[in-house]
């Protein structure tokens, strides 16, 4: 038997009351996603599974990456460079120009 969809609404919306906000993208939220299927009038309970999953990391856990795909052979440093970027960026810390003219990190 399929849940009401005033319990399915109350757990999606939970569900978006937990999502972390997005500094990088302010503007596209997937919390504001999640609180608009709440309120959705054909809310399915295939998509709170699929919002629990996504909030259990469920998908990590089952296909964990190995330490061959987070570092290739043709560029090992490329993740490193690429997180360490991120948090750069977001702190407004950016490469000098020559840095990008070369490519150098």
């Amino acid at each position: 038997m399929a849940a009401p969809t005033g319990k399915l609404a109350a757990e999606m919306a939970k569900i978006a009351r937990a999502c972390p906000i997005d500094p990088l993208r302010p503007h596209i939220q997937l919390q504001t996603f999640l609180n608009s299927l709440a309120t959705h009038p054909r809310l399915t309970p295939a998509a709170v599974r699929a919002a629990q999953a996504l909030e259990r990391n469920e998908m990590q856990k089952k296909y964990a990456l190995t330490d061959k795909i987070l570092k290739p052979a043709s560029a090992p440093l490329h993740y490193e460079k690429l997180v360490e970027g991120i948090e750069k960026g977001m702190q407004g810390i950016k490469r000098p120009r020559w840095k990008v003219f070369l490519g150098i990190w």
